[in-house]
């Protein structure tokens, strides 16, 4: 980081002396009800545009970049057909919604629990740490300890940055205040990195209200991120690094993929070129919205170019760079398609777009006036204050990935294996006899996990995809050294079926 931060210091002072005049300073900030209108609906109308033109490339490009001559479709009618026919693409948008309507049915003081009850016991589909934190829930383990690292190794993935967008946009102005929302929110499936990512882009939403300027953005939403944290020093670095090479997005992406490009968490993403971690992601959502020089098609195209998870990353991108400009901003051809679908419910919510904004916009007046701010006939006043730091945390602490064993062969009823290390991840799920795995399956495998001869749990492994868990077994509390682990299947029966992937071993870090 040394050699980095002289850079970073030029882009604060760069910052600083391009818009001096006009950036906000702490106290009240006036703004109008109509542009707060405004900005409300573009962050939700980005976000829509954004998921929909980055969905057909989402880890299709894992790793690599996408080529400027390689196409990505837009007319006037793929918003609606994403609706009608594959609606899951909208988990970004649907996962808020969840958030919103605890909000709207208990009230801003809603207890943490309210959310965590919604969350685990909606229908839609969810996976990584959001799908293991419903499974944690279900059986028990409730927030904060549902998306702590050692009952979810996926805590560092990207579940709750693509999901934090309604906290900043119902705190307009007021970062401090969406990082608390992100607190009793995203504990529930992250925590460390995986967490900061979603009280990251929360605060780029609500910062989106008091200022256009993009540098100023995304460099003092990053106060809210402890500094020593690799989600801090990932960002800084891209923030640098477009510094040094304004003019090129392309050498920004090799310059983050030579370093920080590994993902040590994520069970599907150790020793493999996919990767949903968090910072990374981010990482490339910065990237669109310092390169897409407040443009809104270059913003999402850029992000979406990035690679790995090209749908939600634009999603975020979309949505504050459409609070930035404003709702009636967008450009026409984008907003075609989506005034298509604004009076259509979203599946999994009770809610349109058009009610949405003004689901939202009621909830953003409301927390100005709770937060010292107010309302005054067509004017609002936002009590501002600087971004501060939430606490640190460290995910996967003292171990790193040391091998990925494959398990597929093995007999799954009686299962075996060894390895030397100090904690592992057992990857795989339960399906029915043809591999599927369907939201009406009624069965769950039992399985006895013994560790060198001792045995230490009973799993309860549900074939349904709404509750299945999203791996096996994870064990992070092992001493260093050799270990024998057996997993018996209780209750085979010869209609369902035990698909155990693989084995991620870590080491003791020195």
């Amino acid at each position: 980081m040394t050699r980095l931060l002289l850079p970073l210091l030029l882009v604060c002072c760069i910052a600083c002396n391009k818009t001096s005049q006009n950036l906000p300073k702490e106290g009240m900030i006036e703004i109008s009800k109509k542009e707060l209108d405004n900005k409300i609906k573009g962050g939700w109308a980005g976000q829509v545009i954004g998921v929909t033109y980055g969905g057909p490339t989402e880890f299709y490009f894992k790793g690599s970049m996408i080529q400027s001559y390689h196409p990505i479709p837009w007319n006037d009618t793929l918003i609606k057909w994403w609706y009608l026919n594959a609606p899951s693409l909208y988990d970004d948008v649907y996962m808020d919604l969840s958030f919103v309507d605890i909000f709207e049915r208990c009230g801003l003081n809603a207890p943490a629990d309210s959310f965590a009850q919604s969350f685990a016991y909606a229908k839609y589909h969810l996976w990584h740490a959001n799908q293991q934190a419903r499974y944690n829930i279900m059986h028990g383990i409730k927030p904060p300890a549902s998306g702590y690292w050692r009952n979810n190794p996926h805590a560092d993935c990207i579940d709750f940055q693509i999901e934090a967008d309604f906290a900043g946009l119902m705190c307009p102005g007021m970062p401090n205040v969406a990082s608390d929302v992100c607190d009793k929110t995203g504990h529930i499936m992250n925590s460390g990195d995986g967490w900061y990512g979603g009280v990251y882009v929360a605060a780029m939403y609500s910062l989106a209200f008091i200022s256009n300027d993009i540098l100023f953005i995304v460099s003092e939403a990053l106060k809210t991120i402890p500094a020593q944290s690799s989600f801090a020093k990932c960002i800084s670095d891209v923030i640098a690094w477009h510094n040094q090479y304004p003019n090129d997005w392309q050498k920004a992406w090799f310059e983050l993929q030579k370093k920080w490009s590994e993902d040590i968490g994520c069970p599907k993403g150790t020793f493999e070129p996919y990767n949903i971690d968090a910072k990374m992601n981010a990482a490339y959502v910065v990237i669109g919205l310092l390169y897409g020089d407040g443009d809104f098609a270059k913003t999402i195209d850029i992000a979406t170019r990035c690679g790995q998870d090209s749908d939600c990353n634009p999603a975020t991108a979309g949505g504050i760079i459409g609070a930035i400009i404003g709702y009636d901003k967008i450009p026409d051809v984008w907003m075609r398609p989506l005034k298509q679908v604004e009076d259509m419910t979203i599946q999994y919510s009770s809610l349109s777009l058009n009610q949405v904004y003004t689901t939202v916009n009621k909830h953003a007046l409301a927390m100005i006036e709770k937060n010292g701010g107010r309302v005054v006939n067509d004017k609002v006043e936002i009590l501002y204050k600087n971004p501060m730091s939430v606490i640190y945390e460290v995910n996967f602490e003292g171990i790193a990935p040391k091998e990925k064993i494959n398990l597929s062969k093995l007999n799954n009823k009686h299962l075996e294996f060894n390895f030397d290390g100090k904690a592992f991840v057992v990857s795989g799920y339960i399906s029915n006899a043809e591999g599927n795995v369907t939201d009406t399956a009624n069965y769950s495998a039992l399985y006895e996990i013994i560790i060198d001869g001792k045995i230490i749990d009973t799993l309860d492994l549900p074939a349904n995809m709404i509750t299945r868990n999203a791996d096996i077994y994870s064990n992070y509390d092992l001493q260093q050294g050799k270990h024998n682990v057996v997993m018996n299947w209780l209750n085979p029966q010869d209609n369902w079926r035990a698909n155990i992937k693989d084995v991620l071993v870590y080491s003791e870090k020195k």
